[in-house]
């Protein structure tokens, strides 16, 4: 459909754009501190936001100000929910789909364009809508898809409400006070906390795949000042807001879940903006094995002067449950609109066309509700990083559980799933309040602290870590790895 034809589908109806704001500009500009205003000014409220520590600090202000019998969490790992609450607050991908509120905002929406996470965006933009006024949020790149997708939307400017300065290359160990240094790698993030650790006493390390409890720990540590430096994957560039003066760049290449590529200018803005928050200027610049950045990326991120994005991922979400090969159809339609694209084949999509193959798969996909119990079973994260068809093979066991016995016996623990690495503490999803962080036998130290999850190996190759913890939650044990870095 080009877009005049999809602008003639919107006659008669409702304007695609119709209730929608769409507040734009570079970091620091208060969008979704805007954002939080608007929602506490309506009865219900519902927001979306890109990373899981990013929905906690918000939950923790919505909470602080309503109630926390108020408010409700939902992330991929946390689940608060109160008996009647008024605002939601969410990760993008685990926003409720079956509320009725009457503000709803998205965070981020330049992520719509990422291959792995964009279509999900993307639907986000297109279809979630509040009752009486839904807000979009995101970089300046994002205007003029904005106005075509969503013609009659309000779309308002904002400026940066601070400098951003490049201060050239520094080591590691010459960094000032309040520095976030970002490496893109879980070892590198050990390695550069240790480093730092010898040399001026501690550092906070906030990695995605660390546990809520975790990672909200070593914010609070760096944020109280118990430590003067943050060593962080790009996490923190997706809107996290921390008490940062300068940002340090330690690698500028990374894995985006396809190739290791070099970051591109808006990505190097969206971590860099972390420097200096409200009025106080920030500064950024190179370090480590980081190579020198080029004038014209300086000039680009001082000046927030980025190229506008083109299209946006996109997937079907209307999906038709009718049949399994019915739900493939559905699944692979084409975009409706020129500035959309369709998304990579997905994790997701990939264990379904597995599922699909198998005989006993089919005959109990049969019925709508079936088939819709299938596609969110396909939809369970890999955590194990083993291989698609191993992947696919879980999927389909806890599926025949779930259609045979309703339910997944206590008992079950998937091959091969208990290993000392961080999606670990994800996958065994220990209850709240029943676990418990005991020093192993070789810890050279007697507190309990906040354990990092190892990264898959017993020692670290470059600060030879090896700090042992074991994480007890009845009979079940997990091998940690806990960096002293206080």
């Amino acid at each position: 459909m080009t877009e005049h034809e999809f602008r003639k589908a919107a006659i008669g109806e409702r304007a695609p754009g119709a209730g929608v704001t769409a507040v734009l500009g570079p970091t620091n500009t208060g969008k979704t501190h805007l954002a939080i205003e608007r929602m506490l000014a309506h009865s219900s409220g519902l927001i979306g936001l890109p990373l899981r520590l990013l929905a906690r600090e918000v939950y923790n202000k919505i909470a602080d100000r309503a109630g926390p019998d108020s408010v409700a969490l939902i992330t991929g790992e946390e689940k608060i929910k109160p008996k009647n609450p008024r605002f939601w607050v969410s990760t993008v991908e685990a926003m409720p789909r079956d509320l009725d509120v009457s503000f709803c905002a998205v965070d981020e929406i330049q992520i719509a364009a990422d291959l792995e996470r964009g279509h999900v965006f993307t639907d986000r933009i297109l279809h979630r809508r509040g009752r009486d006024e839904t807000m979009l949020l995101g970089a300046a790149t994002m205007r003029p898809i904005v106005e075509r997708l969503l013609p009659g939307a309000s779309i308002i400017t904002r400026p940066r409400l601070s400098r951003l300065e490049f201060a050239g290359d520094r080591k590691i160990t010459r960094q000032p006070r309040r520095t976030a240094i970002v490496a893109f790698s879980a070892d590198e993030v050990y390695a550069i906390a240790e480093l730092i650790r010898r040399q001026h006493g501690g550092a906070a390390v906030v990695l995605g795949s660390l546990s809520p409890r975790t990672r909200n720990a070593q914010v609070a540590m760096f944020q109280n000042g118990d430590v003067d430096f943050l060593v962080a994957t790009d996490a923190i560039g997706m809107g996290l807001n921390l008490d940062v003066d300068h940002v340090a760049f330690a690698s500028d290449r990374k894995y985006d879940g396809y190739q290791f590529r070099r970051l591109n200018p808006s990505e190097f803005a969206q971590i860099a903006g972390r420097a200096g928050r409200a009025t106080r200027d920030g500064t950024f610049g190179t370090t480590g094995r980081c190579a020198p950045f080029e004038t014209e990326l300086v000039n680009a991120l001082q000046n927030h002067t980025f190229d506008s994005v083109k299209v946006l991922q996109w997937r079907n979400s209307k999906l038709d449950f009718s049949s399994l090969g019915a739900l493939q159809v559905s699944l692979a339609l084409s975009p409706p609109h020129d500035a959309l694209t369709k998304a990579p084949i997905a994790e997701d999509l990939r264990v379904l066309d597995h599922a699909s193959r198998d005989s006993e798969v089919r005959e109990m996909a049969h019925g709508r509700a079936a088939v819709e119990r299938l596609w969110d079973a396909c939809q369970i994260p890999d955590y194990r990083k083993i291989a698609p068809a191993a992947h696919a093979e879980l999927v389909t066991t806890l599926f025949a559980f779930l259609m045979r016995e309703g339910r997944i016996p206590d008992g079950f623990l998937p091959p091969r799933s208990i290993r000392p690495t961080a999606s670990t503490a994800i996958s065994t999803r220990f209850r709240a309040g029943s676990r418990r962080f005991v020093p192993g036998p070789s810890s050279p130290t007697g507190r309990t602290g906040s354990p990092i999850p190892s990264t898959g190996r017993r020692s670290h190759a470059r600060s030879k870590i090896n700090y042992p913890t074991r994480c007890t939650n009845g009979s079940r044990s997990v091998s940690l790895i806990a960096v002293p870095v206080y």
